[in-house]
């Protein structure tokens, strides 16, 4: 097996790095505009990863450091994981995950490509680099410490009530977003997954604390932005599963 390199944790950081007690201001408005993020777990080596409904706070009554909160299936991978390993990493994203013609298909090189995608026109085309331009921005890489709340506790209660709320959302079905990926269910219900994911009283709720974080551009520009945590927030009222 090959050796990996080492890193140099006193080297200076490559790109730009913001320090505050609060996120950059476009990571907050990328958090309230998204509706899903994507989690990334690792228990023996072994990495995971889940898409998950998720609420942004920028603190709680327990503290002021920026939090997401989630929940979980106990018998789920990513809960027996985090139960090993707290560490996580978060990516959010604003942008639209359109896939333009690729150049097989622009060359004739593919017929799969030719097959499905047919000749659009030069207005089509200035609309979509508009469209793209208005609504891709960023994409966040968060990193933290999750934490699984005590089942049944009031700090669980209140989070749990907190993303319930943030994730009722008005005429879900009508927009196609509460449509199950394999069928029935959740395709009449209309609620993106929340009767099945944030509301059964079995689930487990997860909070990170963000410690810090990259944010990437749709032109390539990187700048990494560090959570200064205060002296409170290091004492907090819980424990990071049992740290």
């Amino acid at each position: 097996m090959p050796t990996l390199p080492e890193i140099d944790t006193n080297a200076p950081p490559a790109h730009p790095t913001e320090s505050s007690s609060s996120l950059p201001e476009e990571v907050i408005q990328c958090l309230q505009n998204a509706r899903f993020l994507h989690l990334a777990t690792c228990r023996s080596q072994i990495p995971h990863i889940s898409l998950m409904n998720y609420t942004y706070l920028p603190s709680t009554p327990w503290s002021s450091q920026p939090t997401i909160i989630m929940t979980t299936p106990p018998s789920s991978q990513k809960t027996s994981n985090l139960f090993e390993n707290p560490r996580v990493s978060l990516l959010v994203h604003d942008w639209v995950s359109h896939r333009p013609p690729t150049l097989s298909a622009v060359e004739g090189g593919s017929p799969i490509g030719r097959a499905t995608s047919p000749a659009r026109s030069s207005l089509h085309n200035l609309l979509a680099g508009f469209n793209s331009a208005a609504l891709s921005r960023i994409s966040v890489t968060i990193n933290g410490l999750a934490e699984i709340l005590e089942a049944g506790g009031e700090i669980e209660k209140w989070c749990k009530s907190r993303h319930l709320e943030n994730n009722t959302f008005e005429g879900d079905g009508g927009a196609g977003f509460g449509s199950s990926l394999f069928g029935g269910g959740q395709e009449e219900l209309g609620d993106g997954g929340r009767g099945s994911w944030v509301e059964p009283e079995e689930v487990r709720v997860v909070v990170v604390k963000i410690k810090d974080g990259r944010i990437s551009d749709w032109k390539g520009g990187l700048k990494d932005f560090v959570i200064e945590i205060s002296e409170s927030s290091r004492d907090g009222t819980g424990t990071v599963n049992g740290l």
